[in-house]
């Protein structure tokens, strides 16, 4: 058999397959694959440890995954203990090792007792000859005996053409026949460096699709994971290969969470449980230590957040004005935000959420001082807002829990703190350790207030303000009670203090509403 070298990128723009009159049929089944666990993890600075790959693997197995790529047991033996850790869990969810086109690769997985393996082979002549240094011949004879042997040890198998999306595409055809007649379960379109769009994706995916199950692996390289991998279902892919958050090498892989939306939303195809995505998505930024981009699609902290004055107001009054879907339904919640966009009908949301009565006119004066605020460019918080609304109502609150005394040191083998604070009118002292001295000084406030710091952390971020050795620094808390949640800035030189002033003034106010009452820290 000839094959011709079709890799000019060019060819992309001819499309035979896909049109913009395809579309995925809403009864069609399509599954999610998530390499969170090993294509995720190849992100720069990413290393998971095998606890934190147990807890992604039990919170994709509560999301609904369908497959999970545990990891890639030919890294060596760390790696091999991670993933027997998760099949240890006997989730629901096939589970399953990355594979070189080595038969030493599929014994390492099956010591791992996985369910299956992604046997991955060159696809393009870059990949055949250049990297492996081999014909395409030989590759297709490699391919046909490491598919036999695995599926001789009863695994489920795919097979991905690596770089498939510069391939010739008569050889990926000959290659997934090549591999479906060897007993594989599926073949794979990779588009491993993101390299192309979504007509040359679904014409590729139609020819695989046509000699059996195929799924699709994209990158986002381009900016085109989620349309390629769209284009992929239409022409026939019912297997999409993603990660949480996007993570991956490069600009990442596909990000899950925006495949589940888009083929729920826009298609009426439901692969996973939407609700919990937002909390996979948290699990997953902890555990990397990758922040999410508060721009993010789905799970991005301004996702569901409104400041301008217009949207807020038509928000209010009907909750899809401006919004694409209702946010729990992945799990979040609608936030109102402040700043120079802010009108009054933010401004009275939010007082209202705090507990906080005031007259039409008294809302006025306080939005034209929001805006002022806003318009020095800095971002208001709820602390702000709460503290011009006492100004310009006469309202002189009585504070619950204020800071009268802070003591850290981080020199010693223990980093350790102590703490003064005022509790309704009575003086508490407390220490605490941990990690450092800002987690120390947290230690000592919730040991302080015993169960009234029952409260979650949702976030925490620091800005440098000024630069050099001596910089102050900013420190914003997020911190929510119950139905409740308020953000605090606060700026000093020293980071503790700043921390600990933003929490407690967080708490304060989340204990102002209502506050039950605070029993001794020993109780």
């Amino acid at each position: 058999m000839k094959f011709r070298d079709d890799t000019d990128r060019s060819s992309s723009l001819l499309p035979v397959h896909y049109s913009t009159e395809q579309t995925i049929p809403s009864d069609r089944t399509v599954r999610l694959l998530d390499t969170t666990l090993r294509d995720g993890e190849q992100a720069p600075g990413v290393s998971l440890s095998p606890d934190e790959k147990v807890e992604i693997a039990r919170a994709l197995e509560r999301t609904g995954v369908s497959v999970i790529e545990a990891g890639s047991a030919c890294t060596g033996a760390g790696e091999r203990q991670a993933i027997s850790r998760v099949t240890d869990l006997d989730l629901e969810a096939t589970v399953t090792s990355f594979c070189r086109g080595m038969r030493s690769d599929v014994d390492l997985a099956l010591d791992c007792d996985v369910d299956g393996v992604h046997v991955v082979v060159p696809a393009s002549d870059r990949h055949v000859e250049d990297k492996v240094g081999t014909s395409r011949e030989d590759n297709l004879a490699t391919t046909a005996e490491l598919v036999e042997y695995a599926k001789d040890h009863d695994l489920w198998v795919e097979v991905i053409g690596e770089d498939g999306s510069r391939a010739d595409l008569d050889y990926l055809e000959a290659l997934g026949e090549t591999a479906l007649d060897a007993g594989a379960n599926r073949t794979c379109f990779a588009d491993t460096v993101g390299h192309t769009g979504p007509e040359r994706t679904a014409e590729a995916v139609a020819r695989l699709a046509e000699l059996g199950p195929v799924s699709a692996h994209t990158h986002d390289d381009l900016g085109l994971g989620v349309t390629n991998a769209l284009a992929a279902v239409s022409a026939g892919a019912d297997l999409v290969h993603c990660t949480v958050n996007g993570l991956g090498e490069r600009a990442g892989n596909v990000a899950l969470e925006e495949v589940a939306i888009a083929l729920a939303h826009v298609y009426d195809v439901d692969t996973v449980e939407l609700e919990e995505l937002y909390d996979l998505a948290q699990i997953v930024s902890r555990s990397t230590g990758v922040q999410l981009p508060p721009n993010k699609a789905v799970i991005g902290e301004n996702a569901f957040t409104h400041e301008s004055g217009i949207h807020t107001d038509g928000t209010l009054k009907d909750d899809r004005m401006y919004e694409p879907y209702a946010p729990e339904t992945v799990g979040r919640e609608r936030r109102l935000a402040l700043g120079k966009h802010t009108g009054r009908a933010g401004v009275k949301a939010t007082l209202e959420e705090h507990g906080v009565e005031a007259t039409d006119g008294e809302i006025g004066e306080i939005a034209t001082r929001v805006t002022e605020l806003g318009d020095r460019g800095r971002r208001v918080t709820d602390a702000d807002l709460l503290a011009v609304a006492e100004d310009v109502t006469g309202d002189d609150r009585e504070r619950v829990v204020e800071l009268l005394d802070l003591t850290a040191t981080s020199g010693g083998a223990v980093p350790t703190a102590s703490i003064r604070l005022e509790v309704a009118g009575e003086e508490r002292v407390a220490s605490g350790t941990g990690s450092g001295p800002v987690d120390a000084a947290v230690s000592a406030v919730r040991e302080a207030l015993g169960s009234a710091a029952d409260a979650e952390l949702e976030s925490y971020h620091v800005d440098a303000v000024t630069g050099g050795t001596d910089a102050v620094v900013t420190v914003e808390v997020t911190m929510a009670k119950d139905d409740r949640s308020v953000t605090v800035a606060r700026s000093e030189a020293d980071i503790t203090r700043a921390s600990v002033e933003a929490m407690v003034d967080a708490l304060d106010r989340l204990l102002a509403v209502e506050p039950e009452p605070l029993a001794p820290a020993d109780d």
